[in-house]
């Protein structure tokens, strides 16, 4: 029987905060249609327009320049997706620029659906990244030209934890005529981030890994910025995304951007003493480990820890018979034997990659919570390598090469 329950999987997505809980609850009884005229449509229209006004409010951006979606995914495949619409709707003259940079460690949606572009006619180029997660700027100068339309690049990978320079990229992209676009779901409600400071074109964000609800994201696209909708077929959110509005999941999203203004600070520099800890912890208790991301360019949320001659699976598994919940990598990639594409990116070798695991905390993680993981976690770790006939102790060096 498991001592604690230790939930250390906060990228993956968050508890429902208990002010948007309540917020939600009290509000089930709101059931009309944000499109009609009468006074239910209209107090749920003024609900969804409440909570755009704080989501813009809070990453700094203008009320119509939010658009609500389905999830983080959903608004990804719309920025990526404008670069292969030929319509004269959408785009002035009909088409951008065809070429699309992204990085090779970006989240699967931006990865998969890049590959689709690709046989649809786009071209697709792919940013490497240094041992940390870190982009090349040097390599993105050299990439950027007259063909290129976007550059996509991930705010805070959701893995590792590494932090992208946005705002010099940015620059970077705009002085060659392109648009920005930033995946920062895994950064919104974790660090400050501001659209206009940024300068980015377009910005994802979701409720769910702030302490709002699933099934509902946002989309910043910067005013006067061309954009074709990925789903057609209603005027809603000013003709940009058809489909009638969740509305109870955009009024829990605005109530959990209220609450980040008020915890995100003091959250941010609690949770990098826990981090701090728990790596030292690891560090001092279990050899042959290796430390993956940046160690001070990253989330303060995020360790991710790669232990030689171990199964990541085989870890988590044993941490969730203690009541630990942990990940091997990215919620999205739960079944996939192939190992983590941002650590092979990072120069880790297969055998270290599939001996990850992810560490990720949140607002009611504590210090009690990670001394327990570093109570039951060393143990774990040397009697799964005593049964490995794969480890070898102080093999760690030629696998990180």
């Amino acid at each position: 029987m498991a001592e604690m329950k230790v939930y250390f999987d906060h990228n993956a997505t968050t508890p429902l905060h208990p002010e948007v809980k309540k917020e939600m609850i009290e509000a089930m009884e709101m059931f009309g249609n944000p499109s009609s005229m009468h006074s239910w449509g209209r107090e749920a229209r003024a609900n969804v327009e409440d909570a755009r006004g704080k989501v813009a409010a809070f990453i700094g951006a203008d009320e119509r320049e939010i658009v609500f979606v389905g999830s983080g995914s959903e608004a990804n495949n719309t920025v990526l997706s404008l670069f292969v619409c030929a319509s004269s709707q959408c785009i002035p003259g009909g088409k951008l620029r065809g070429t699309i940079i992204t990085t090779k460690i970006e989240h699967p949606c931006v990865l998969e659906t890049s590959e689709c572009l690709a046989h649809r006619g786009a071209r697709v180029k792919y940013l490497d990244v240094d041992q940390y997660g870190k982009i090349d700027l040097d390599q993105l100068a050299g990439m950027l030209g007259d063909d290129v339309g976007l550059v996509s690049v991930m705010m805070a990978n959701n893995e590792i934890g590494t932090l992208q320079d946005i705002e010099t990229i940015t620059k970077m992209v705009h002085e060659s005529g392109a648009f920005m676009h930033t995946d920062a779901v895994q950064a919104v409600g974790k660090m400050p981030v501001d659209v206009r400071k940024l300068g980015v074109d377009f910005l994802t964000l979701s409720a769910h890994k702030m302490y709002g609800p699933k099934g509902v994201g946002a989309l910043f696209v910067k005013k006067g910025i061309p954009y074709c909708p990925l789903i057609r077929g209603g005027h809603q959110e000013f003709g940009r995304r058809a489909g009638t509005e969740n509305t109870l999941g955009i009024l829990g999203m605005g109530r959990a951007v209220e609450m980040r203004t008020l915890e995100m600070q003091e959250e941010e520099e609690r949770l990098l003493h826990l981090k701090q800890v728990l790596r030292r912890g690891i560090e001092e208790r279990i050899d042959d480990i290796h430390v993956n991301g940046h160690p001070t360019d990253a989330l303060a949320s995020t360790l991710n820890v790669s232990f030689m001659g171990v199964e990541g699976e085989s870890i988590l598994l044993y941490l969730d018979l203690q009541g630990i919940a942990v990940s091997t990598g990215s919620a999205c990639a739960s079944g996939s034997l192939d190992p983590s594409h941002v650590l092979l990116a990072t120069g880790v070798n297969a055998e270290l990659a599939h001996g990850s695991i992810r560490f990720s905390m949140g607002r009611e993680s504590s210090m009690q919570e990670v001394e327990y993981l570093l109570d039951v976690l060393p143990p774990i770790i040397q009697r799964i390598r005593n049964m490995s006939t794969a480890y070898i102790k102080g093999g760690l060096h030629a696998a990180t090469r």
